[in-house]
């Protein structure tokens, strides 16, 4: 064994700051601060003491390709894992494996839902195709995947029943009928039982800088939730979603959209839930919503033990926390549930950064209404360790806008994807009469309009000033060609723009 000082010489991690990278699934910005129908006092007290990012965008959905972005910097059309069980290619970098050329060994609690690349891995290994997988760089210490195994062995070290525990996660929900309170107590809940695992993590964790990824499940489907969180709050109160009565007028708008309508189903978002979504009467919905809610503010509630244990522990000030979600969820808005169609909703997530340097102190309680992106998260990150993005990557370091800086380049717009294949079934080639290379849609969303161009079915065009909430669809009416032809100039130009250019610089 080598003495310490013939050690090898390792970079100094970070110039001395903690890395925390806190993920919640499914978690759509009008849940965040300061919009949230609970109090979130835990991510609002986060937002006063940095950064928020009002009108923050997935590059992707569903959780796959929205990692990719999330964890690549590229744009969906560069990394290419464009669905759930699509491998992201060996040769993107991710923010994990560049931070460890600063000296970091980042350690996960939770998931990164990556596929590894098939050409790394030996014939018949059974990661071939596995969706839940690690994303390079990155090393586990709670893996805690749909499968659930650590937190199935807890909750049957704590007395309860683990039925089937082949089903994963699924099988400890339906063991309470949807609109009742989750079979666990609050404090043996996934959300609980990862947050625990971080803190004991920490409680033994050296004085060296730490970059640690905490990626929460919730608010993911089932939507169910442990008391007290499952009464926070009143159904009745919870607002209606958008086009309730008139679901008719969004399928109008376009074949997607009457396809989803007609197509997605309640089974898998919540126990013991059958038939179509769009159908669903309003006790449902107010009481799904309401759980959804409920979900969120558990999800406070543990980052608040978090930051309660960066503080004791003395990190506090030298951690940079990044707080976000991968994609976001309807919640029936438009007659839909899930993430999927072209919707604000689906893409729309929120973002808050705290940067621990004394000179963010002049930027802490700004809200910034530039457009950002999950792409910028990667960027933003190296920034702080002193470590250059490769010139392939697509994002941009936001951490000027902690400085009370606005960079140059604002961006003007967010630009996002959806790849509704189904190459398992073929049930949407089948649908559209078209084949799988032409089921995608690519989305540029302004402050001013949104155009979604798709592969081999109509485009979509919405005037945002007068229509907020999406409802009149416009592509085909001359008064609004100008709104039509800058979408589509603004979409080539992202192309012919951010192309791969691993090898060209």
């Amino acid at each position: 064994m080598s003495s310490p000082s013939e050690a090898p010489s390792r970079p100094e991690a970070a110039r001395g700051y903690d890395i925390l990278f806190v993920t919640a699934d499914q978690w759509r910005a009008d849940h965040g601060p300061g919009r949230a129908p609970l109090p979130l006092p835990h991510i609002e007290a986060l937002a006063q003491g940095g950064v928020t990012f009002e009108r923050h965008f997935t590059q992707a959905y569903p959780c796959g390709p929205a990692r990719a972005g999330l964890h690549t910097g590229l744009y969906p059309h560069k990394h290419r894992s464009i669905q759930n069980g699509t491998p992201l290619d060996a040769r993107h970098p991710t923010v994990f494996s560049e931070a460890r050329r600063a000296g970091y060994r980042p350690v996960l609690f939770g998931y990164t839902d990556t596929t590894a690349d098939p050409r790394t891995l030996q014939p018949g290994d059974p990661a071939c195709g596995d969706y839940e997988g690690l994303a390079p760089g990155i090393e586990a210490d709670t893996l805690l995947t749909e499968r659930a195994g650590p937190w199935l062995a807890h909750l049957k070290k704590r007395g309860y029943d683990v039925p089937n525990p082949e089903r994963g996660r699924e099988a400890i929900f339906a063991q309470r009928p949807f609109g009742a309170p989750a079979v666990f107590a609050a404090e043996d809940s996934e959300t609980a039982f990862l947050t625990d695992r971080f803190l004991d993590w920490l409680s033994v964790t050296g004085p060296e800088p730490f970059f640690a990824h905490i990626s929460f499940i919730a608010p993911h489907p089932p939507f169910a939730v442990a008391e007290p969180f499952h009464s926070r709050l009143d159904p009745a109160d919870i607002a209606l979603p958008i086009g309730w009565g008139d679901f008719e007028r969004d399928a109008a708008q376009h074949p997607l959209i009457a396809f989803h309508q007609r197509t997605v189903d309640l089974a898998g978002f919540a126990p013991g839930l059958c038939g179509l979504a769009a159908a669903a009467d309003e006790r449902l919905a107010r009481r799904l919503r309401a759980t959804y809610a409920g979900l969120v503010a558990e999800v406070d509630h543990h980052l608040g033990r978090i930051v309660a244990a960066l503080k004791a522990a003395g990190r506090w000030d030298r951690t940079l926390i990044v707080l976000s979600g991968d994609h976001g969820e309807q919640l029936f808005d438009h007659g839909l549930l899930g993430k999927l169609g072209y919707f604000d909703q689906s893409a729309h997530i929120p973002l808050i950064l705290r940067d621990p340097r004394p000179e963010a102190d002049a930027a802490r309680g700004r809200r910034i209404e530039d457009f950002s992106q999950s792409i910028d998260i990667l960027p933003t990150i190296l920034d702080l360790v002193g470590v250059a993005p490769s010139p392939n990557v697509d994002g941009r370091s936001l951490l000027p806008f902690c400085r009370g800086e606005r960079p140059e380049n604002l961006r003007d717009a967010a630009h996002w994807s959806f790849d509704f294949r189904d190459p398992a079934r073929g049930q949407t080639q089948n649908a559209f009469a078209l084949p799988a290379n032409r089921l995608s849609l690519h989305v540029v969303r302004t402050e001013r309009f949104k155009y979604v161009h798709f592969a081999g079915l109509p485009p979509v065009l919405f005037d945002l000033v007068d229509d907020p909430l999406e409802r009149c669809e416009r592509s085909r009416d001359p008064a609004a060609i100008a709104l039509k032809l800058e979408g589509m100039e603004r979409l080539l130009e992202l192309r012919l723009t951010h192309e791969d250019d691993t090898l060209v610089r």
